[in-house]
């Protein structure tokens, strides 16, 4: 933690340097010496902070994890209904997207890079599984016939959108994403 009126502490600021040039060209491709040169601080405190770049960039997916978790805890909050809470996880997507930094899902792009078994390949796995259980709960509470299967069906739309988002330059693809969602929640809860 900084001091009262200091500013971001190291640690901060070599999170934040991190953040945007891992997220912006990938972590194999960003040298430690750019993160501190970007941070404004000595190669010490990096070591001392992390102890490796692999802990660094292990800390950068544990930071994105933690905002992802955040902006759909966001959008979630106050909604009582069940298919409302569950379209919701779209518009956290969308929220994503409409980033002018928006370069696609920093657990796939930094998945393409890691070995597997990796620390911060864990935290990808970790992440992922967050997203598919986040959409099984959501399945179950709207009550879905088959939570397991829909909550797949709805993990497919969240990778396909972030896809199309990527590669089309197509930030309005959570919303058709969201549409898509919305008449298999219809087929799931038929009775």
């Amino acid at each position: 933690m900084s001091v009262k009126g200091t500013g971001p502490s190291a640690r901060d600021r070599l999170l934040a340097a991190a953040d945007e040039l891992f997220y912006a060209e990938g972590v194999h491709s960003v040298g430690i010496d750019r993160v501190i040169e970007h941070a404004g601080v000595a190669k010490a405190t990096l070591y001392n902070a992390f102890g490796s770049k692999d802990e660094l960039v292990r800390a950068y997916l544990l930071r994105r994890h933690a905002a992802r978790q955040e902006r759909v805890a966001r959008k979630l909050d106050g909604l009582t209904s069940p298919r409302e809470r569950l379209l919701a996880v779209f518009d956290a997507l969308a929220d994503a997207f409409a980033k002018p930094n928006f370069r696609g899902c920093a657990f796939v792009n930094a998945s393409a890079e890691l070995a597997p078994g990796s620390r911060a390949a864990e935290v990808c796995d970790n992440a992922r599984g967050w997203v598919r259980s986040l959409f099984r709960g959501l399945a179950l509470e709207a009550g879905a016939a088959d939570p397991d299967l829909l909550a797949r069906q709805l993990v497919l739309l969240y990778d396909g959108a972030s896809v199309a988002a990527q590669l089309d330059h197509d930030t309005s693809s959570a919303m058709a994403a969201r549409d898509v969602a919305a008449a298999l929640l219809d087929v799931a809860t038929v009775r």
